[in-house]
């Protein structure tokens, strides 16, 4: 079976020092870039044709994914909600931060495997990678800028003039190829070398322990209606019957939607590296993956839009013994990627 790689010819994609004064090294050659698929990964669902990967977009993209000068006090950068250590997610944080210590009101999404779904954030607000850095960019508690003025502080900058002149055919610093960069390296920030990934693919240093098989087993059978396929999710919204949290009111999909059919309905997270990605829910509100299991033994309370895969009758929840909380955490273990968090491509 074949092994995936995600990068051919590393010292070609990010050949640029990250230090300004260096832009005069950066390489001159831009080629296409031939994303590689996972084996055990469903298909693609962005849609590449408007927004071809090349190598220099790439880098494009990561530069400006650690810029702070993308908000308006220019400290927070995309990387400071979504740190790579942490599967590009704000580890310890409930809710995201952003400027002037500002608090939102939703719990930092990972940034992984996006070019594999096509509706993000917890209520589904953006169907576009392209158009999805808008969202926090405009928001007033996280980077709190607009595009023109981001698009002023960077133009000026030579290790800019040089990047976007090599990335676009147009040559143009602009907010259109500031966004399709972006969207460029999040599209190539694919996490699918996990010990997981080798056990399916049947590759070295996938070997299960007894625990984490039956780890898997009880998963199948418990958890991958909603958490299915190798992303693990099925990129729906629904319910699962968290109790209201009456300081945030989050209506969920349906401040979206419009529709009091789709109250408290939140997107089913991937799984990926769950690990490492506390707290967890909509609103960070569990610090553990023991006390996920927990709430999903004893936790919900019933709604009209409770999803019916948890209600047995007059029964809420998922039924787990205190061994099979265990067994199914010793597996959501094995879900961590330790090449994607510490790969140096995916870094400043």
């Amino acid at each position: 079976m074949k092994k995936f790689i995600l990068f051919i010819s590393l010292g070609l994609l990010f050949s640029c020092s990250s230090n300004d004064s260096d832009y005069q090294d950066i390489d001159e050659v831009n080629e296409a870039y031939q994303l590689q698929i996972p084996t055990n990964f469903p298909e693609l669902k962005y849609n590449f044709q408007n927004n071809p990967l090349t190598t220099k977009g790439i880098e494009l993209g990561r530069e400006l994914f650690y810029d702070g000068r993308l908000s308006s006090n220019n400290q927070v950068s995309c990387a400071f909600c979504h740190e790579q250590k942490d599967a590009f997610t704000h580890h310890g944080h409930d809710l995201s931060h952003g400027v002037d210590d500002k608090i939102g009101r939703r719990n930092t999404p990972a940034v992984q495997n996006m070019a594999f779904v096509n509706e993000y954030f917890f209520d589904g607000a953006s169907n576009n990678l392209e158009m999805l850095s808008i969202s926090p960019i405009h928001n007033e508690v996280e980077m709190n800028e607009t595009l023109p003025s981001i698009i002023s502080k960077i133009e000026t900058d030579p290790k800019y003039i040089k990047l976007f002149d090599l990335a676009f055919s147009d040559q143009k610093i602009s907010s259109q190829n500031m966004l399709k960069a972006l969207a460029q390296f999040m599209t190539v920030t694919i996490s699918s070398n996990s010990k997981y990934d080798k056990f399916v693919r049947n590759e070295p240093g996938g070997e299960f322990s007894i625990s984490e098989k039956n780890g898997l087993e009880i998963f199948k059978n418990k958890c991958a209606s909603c958490h299915s396929t190798d992303l693990f999710t099925d990129n729906s919204f629904r319910n699962n019957g968290l109790p209201r949290n009456p300081r945030l009111n989050d209506l969920g999909r349906e401040e979206v939607s419009g529709s009091p059919s789709d109250r408290y309905k939140f997107k089913v997270p991937s799984l990926r590296n769950v690990a490492l990605t506390a707290p967890y829910m909509h609103d960070g509100r569990f610090g553990s993956l023991q006390s996920v299991m927990n709430f999903y033994t004893n936790g919900l309370v019933d709604s009209e839009t409770l999803d019916p895969s948890l209600k047995h009758g007059n029964q809420l929840g998922i039924s787990l013994s205190e061994e099979e909380k265990s067994l199914l955490i010793s597996f959501l273990h094995t879900l961590t990627d330790s090449d994607f968090i510490s790969n140096p491509n995916f870094k400043k």
